[in-house]
């Protein structure tokens, strides 16, 4: 059985592990499948069709699953999925999706979700990500795996942020974020390459110095977007074993949707 707190309230149609721990208090509905090892402090509700998995951390008050902040919800069984080994700290909330998108809010695994962060309806969030306190983004927002955002920044709907990104305290990000970009302020402007976060992750000094001769190409040539993207097609053919970064890049740059701040 698992390790419930006789004060938590689990309703009996969830499927929780053996080893799941429920501390006091805390409310988890009828829809709600939880994964081996994971912990769900005190206090803390977890409702609507959502699917945590292996390992995660819960701390208190978090309110995961919980309706969209949108009008347009009229009660589809929409989802939250949540995957494994992450920390989720207190205060955060995680909506589920809308009917609108793809009907799934998500989260990977092995991300550090710090206080009174917010995941709005179907967002998408990769893998070995880091939120600070109050980090928050709207609905439809996608995030690459590594990305890092600080403290009070606030993304709008629909932006995207490409992996190994960072997005500075209190920026307001109104545009997308290509990957690797070290990106601040209101409105937001770029200030780089995430070099600091790229060599903590093993990339050499041939793909960062790749990397950085891209971010050239894109903000200090003078080039047009389009002029850009089919300079970094020559950079490409020429990277050697940073071409795959490269090309993410250019992907990014061809699929971004709210044009990227540049």
């Amino acid at each position: 059985m698992s390790k419930v707190h006789p004060s938590a309230i689990v309703d009996p149609k969830a499927e929780l592990d053996s080893t799941v721990e429920v501390g006091p208090y805390s409310i988890i509905g009828p829809d709600v499948r939880i994964g081996a090892g994971t912990v769900v402090g005190p206090h803390v509700v977890i409702e609507g069709h959502t699917t945590i998995g292996r390992d995660n951390r819960i701390f208190q008050f978090a309110s995961l699953g919980a309706a969209p902040q949108d009008k347009k919800w009229a009660g589809e069984p929409t989802r939250l999925e949540i995957g494994d080994r992450n920390t989720i700290r207190e205060f955060c909330t995680f909506n589920l999706g809308t009917v609108q998108d793809a009907g799934v809010t998500r989260l990977g695994d092995d991300n550090w979700m710090s206080a009174y962060t917010h995941l709005a309806h179907d967002c998408q969030v990769g893998s070995n990500t880091i939120f600070s306190n109050n980090a928050q983004l709207a609905g439809h927002v996608h995030v690459g795996d590594w990305a890092i955002l600080s403290g009070y920044c606030g993304v709008h709907q629909f932006c995207k942020i490409g992996a190994h990104a960072f997005i500075g305290m209190y920026t307001s990000l109104t545009q997308d974020v290509p990957p690797f970009v070290l990106v601040s302020g209101n409105p937001a402007e770029a200030h780089g390459v995430n070099i600091e976060g790229l060599k903590r992750r093993g990339f050499t000094r041939e793909q960062i110095n790749a990397i950085r001769t891209a971010y050239k190409t894109i903000y200090r040539s003078g080039l047009t977007l389009e002029e850009a993207k089919a300079r970094l097609a020559e950079e490409e053919a020429a990277a050697g074993d940073a071409a795959q970064h490269i090309r993410a890049l250019r992907d990014f740059l061809d699929n971004a949707s709210r044009g990227i701040v540049r």
